[in-house]
């Protein structure tokens, strides 16, 4: 804790604070409880979460932090987002979440007891200062903070004060590779609650590519185009949510042969293509993730249609590939099959054999989606990579074709063209449902749909 004032963060300009402000500081303050009936969103799916991890380490005591600040400059941090698997076992995705422990205590032979022990409320009498002079906890700083009682409420854990951790001992996914990879393989398949937040940031997402089409004639205009694109889609995901859920990449012209281009420092052309890969990460931290090739003057070229409409059919093909039972690879290979024999077919490779195509496609053709991009990264290889689709998964598909603006091994007009297309989907009894359907994916289809956008701009 930091109530205390010797241990105050406090700015190295602070004056001192007198015994009469401190005196003044400590009363006259009215009531401000939380309501009574706040929860946390996920306050229903946690404990069936705790329930699961519980019964794969019967026993052992369990550490789940939430993380700490990091500095960005200076006294200034780096906003602060709890790590995924303390958000998915507390509910609690808040900046001030900083520090906090979840801790799994054995109860009984096989269960254990859920703990939170966290940093509450500090209160204003007695010659606490923390609430006004404490730049990195202190309610005036950073804002208001629960007491342990509403704490209980807010999650339906068992709260104490952060203080009476001391250093614990036990299994932590910092540290224990196993427990990382448990903490991810738990959460391969979503929930009822998961799909429906990821599919609210889906719809966000939507919403923000088409402010990015609307915007298209200010940002042509614009120096730095790329970078108009990028804080317009950001405006939308900081409405409606928590922001974007990684860096979003808005890459014009060869830029989008860099596969995470974010500088997004460039001029948009309208003789080119944007490459625009963008995700709202919602309150509780579910994001999408998706990418369309547009463009920039409203309708595709010839030999961007050419290019487009390759890396179009290797998505399709991808797509029906996902069913329940499915290898996960096995959609990123159907995808290839028909990179191959296009580019084959192109003359840019003498046949369709072998894995000569990865010059042109460079890395995989998608991932699982959750509370991270990139969600399940810790989980083993026979889950994951080489492992199964189930229902309930979501996942990306997003092949792309990137023709380097160097390369002499292409043809001269081809060169400096990238094109990924990504959509979420989630795996159905039968199949896969495509959650980001709203945004067209056929040529046609979004020459129509920009020009619509374009038009009510105008």
């Amino acid at each position: 804790m930091t109530d205390h004032p010797s241990r105050l963060n406090t700015g190295s300009h602070d004056l001192p604070v007198s015994p009469e402000l401190s005196r003044f500081m400590a009363g006259g303050w009215a009531a401000s409880p939380l309501p009574a009936d706040a929860r946390v969103p996920a306050h229903a799916v946690t404990p069936a979460r705790r329930a699961r991890l519980s019964a794969r380490f019967p026993g052992e005591r369990l550490i789940i932090p939430a993380g700490e600040l990091k500095v960005r400059s200076n006294d200034c941090d780096h906003r602060f987002r709890p790590h995924s698997a303390y958000a998915w076992l507390t509910g609690l995705t808040g900046e001030d979440q900083v520090g906090h422990v979840l801790v799994m205590e054995p109860s009984g032979p096989h269960g254990h007891e859920a703990v939170l022990y966290l940093r509450p409320r500090s209160p204003r009498a007695g010659g606490n200062e923390e609430f006004y002079r404490d730049r990195r906890y202190g309610e005036f700083w950073v804002g208001r903070r629960p007491d342990l009682a509403e704490a209980e409420r807010l999650t339906g854990l068992r709260c104490a004060h952060l203080d009476t951790l001391g250093a614990p001992a036990g299994r932590n996914p910092a540290t224990d590779s196993e427990l990382a990879g448990v903490l991810s393989e738990l959460r391969l398949v979503k929930d009822t609650w998961e799909v429906a937040q990821l599919q609210l940031a889906v719809d966000h997402t939507a919403a923000g590519f088409e402010d990015v089409v609307r915007a298209l004639p200010t940002a042509l205009a614009h120096p730095r185009g790329e970078r108009w694109i990028e804080g317009v889609f950001g405006l939308r995901a900081r409405a409606e949510g928590n922001g974007t859920g990684y860096d979003t990449i808005a890459a014009s012209g060869a830029h989008a042969c860099v596969l995470h281009w974010i500088r997004n420092d460039g001029r948009l052309n309208p003789d080119d293509l944007l490459l625009l890969d963008a995700g709202v990460e919602t309150d509780t931290l579910y994001t999408a993730d998706i990418t369309r090739t547009l463009p920039l003057s409203g309708r595709f070229t010839p030999l961007q249609r050419q290019v487009y409409e390759l890396v179009l059919a290797a998505q399709d093909a991808g797509i029906a590939a996902l069913r329940p039972g499915a290898s996960f690879r096995d959609f990123h290979r159907a995808g290839m099959r028909v990179i191959a024999e296009g580019l084959a077919e192109w003359g840019v490779l003498k046949d369709a054999e072998g894995d000569l195509h990865r010059r042109y496609t460079l890395c995989s053709s998608g991932h699982m989606l959750g509370l991270d991009v990139h969600d399940c990264a810790q989980a083993r290889a026979d889950t994951y990579l080489d492992g199964v689709l189930e229902e309930g998964q979501v996942l990306t598909v997003e092949p792309g074709l990137y023709l380097q603006p160097d390369d002499e091994t292409l043809p001269a007009e081809l060169r400096g063209i990238g094109v990924r297309i990504e959509d979420d989907l989630v795996i159905t009894s039968d199949g896969a449902r495509l959650m980001s359907g709203a945004l067209p994916r056929t040529v046609s289809g979004i020459e129509e749909w920009m020009g619509t956008l374009l038009d009510t701009a105008r």
